[in-house]
Order: C-alpha cells, then sequence, then structure tokens
C-alpha cells in the first residue's frame, strides 16, 4: 500500500509541475523557506549527472534493475519476517525507485518538450514554454528527464571571510531540489542505517530461535526413552 500511495503522489505532483510549470520557473509555497521549483533533472538524485547520453542510459537501466531486485528482494524479506521497521524502509527505497525509473524510462515518449542532450555542447539544453501530453514525445524510450520540484533553500548566508576555501562566498542550506522519490529513498537509507541494529538484531534473533509446531501432545504420561 505505502508503495502505490508513494508512487501516485509522486506522479501526480511530477505531472502537475510538468504541465503548469515552464522550466526553472518557481513559486512560494510557504514564504521562500519553500518552493515549487521546477528543473529537470536527466541524471541521478538531486542533480548528480554524468556521461551525457550514454551515462543517461546506463543510470535507466540501472534503474530498471533496480526495482527487478527490489520486487524480488521485498517478497524475500516479507517471508522470512524481518523487522516490520526494515520492511517499510526497503518499500520507500524500492518506491523511490520506481517512481524515478517511470520518468527516465516514458515522460520521453509522452511529453512534447524535455531537455535534449547536445553533443556539440556536451551538456543539455533548456527549453521555453509549457510541456504538453505527446504521441511523438521529445525522446525516445529510457531517455526521458526526471522531473524535481522541492527547494528548501531556509538558510541564506555568507561564509566567513578567514574560511579556508569559501570564505566571503554566499552559502544557501538546503540547495538540492528534489522530488518525492528522492524523499523516499533519502528516508529509507537513513533510517536503516540509523537503527540497523535494532533491525537486524531482531531477525538473528528469530533465526537463531525458530519455532516448531507439532501436534504432539504434552502431559505427564509421556516418557522419555
Amino acid at each position: 500500500m505505502i508503495i502505490a500511495l508513494l508512487v501516485i503522489a509522486d506522479q501526480a505532483l511530477k505531472i502537475y509541475i510538468k504541465t503548469h510549470f515552464e522550466l526553472n520557473t518557481h513559486q512560494n509555497v510557504i514564504g521562500s523557506g519553500f518552493q515549487l521549483y521546477f528543473v529537470e533533472n536527466p541524471g541521478m538524485a538531486y542533480g548528480w549527472k554524468f556521461g551525457g547520453n550514454f551515462g543517461k542510459i546506463a543510470l535507466t537501466v540501472f534503474r530498471l534493475f533496480a526495482v527487478i531486485f527490489g520486487t524480488w528482494y521485498l517478497g524475500r524479506l516479507i517471508n522470512q519476517k524481518y523487522h516490520k521497521g526494515f520492511i517499510f524502509c526497503a518499500a520507500l527505497i524500492y518506491a523511490g525507485a520506481l517512481g524515478n525509473l517511470i520518468d527516465s524510462a516514458f515522460y520521453g515518449m509522452i511529453f512534447d518538450k524535455g531537455m535534449i542532450y547536445n553533443e556539440a555542447l556536451k551538456d543539455y539544453d533548456f527549453y521555453t514554454g509549457l510541456a504538453h501530453y505527446s504521441k511523438t514525445g521529445y525522446a525516445s524510450f529510457l531517455h526521458g528527464n526526471v522531473v524535481d520540484m522541492l527547494y528548501f533553500p531556509v538558510i541564506h548566508g555568507t561564509f566567513p571571510k578567514w574560511l579556508p576555501f569559501w570564505g566571503g562566498e554566499h552559502f544557501e542550506f538546503f540547495r538540492p531540489i528534489f522530488n518525492i522519490a528522492d524523499a523516499a529513498i533519502s528516508t529509507g537509507v537513513i533510517t536503516i542505517l540509523v537503527f540497523q541494529k535494532k533491525f537486524f538484531r531482531q531477525h538473528k534473533t528469530n533465526e537463531n530461535h525458530p519455532v516448531v509446531e507439532t501436534g504432539a501432545v504434552v502431559n505427564d504420561d509421556v516418557q522419555i526413552s
């Protein structure tokens, strides 16, 4: 259930942003500390990218295999009765990977506008105007871009001039722009790291103390020979 809810919420917000915001435009939600800021991400979470078209394909294929593996792994966790908290975290990571896979696999095929890699510039070209649904799309299968929009520039300031390297430069927290899928992945990973001893200690205990059910009747008449 949590996987379905996260994927639906993630895709609903992405499609709304993609079709109602022009690229690199924003709208304040709570003052200037929380904004919906539309960017397209051809790479990994939080805007990291590499390798042009080849890197794009490699990343999308990796996401595809991660989702396939995740489907099997979640079933294994449930069957082996792992800690419910660990299963929940794994479900968050799985939902996030699936949400971003949908973008990168299909958005290029269903929308008429998106960032396209320019071989001459070795970078992605921006576009103007609102995107609309299209039968032809702006890119082929596996070449779509992930939609990001959650932006929390809570703190603005300037590093002290005495600070090495960054002295006097402007800083901002939190700078990355992300989406619900990215947040789900990060939350799942961080929670597992924080509570790993609790999650895995319970499973190890369950493995070392198996419960064997039997139909034998135990009473004072039972003799041990």
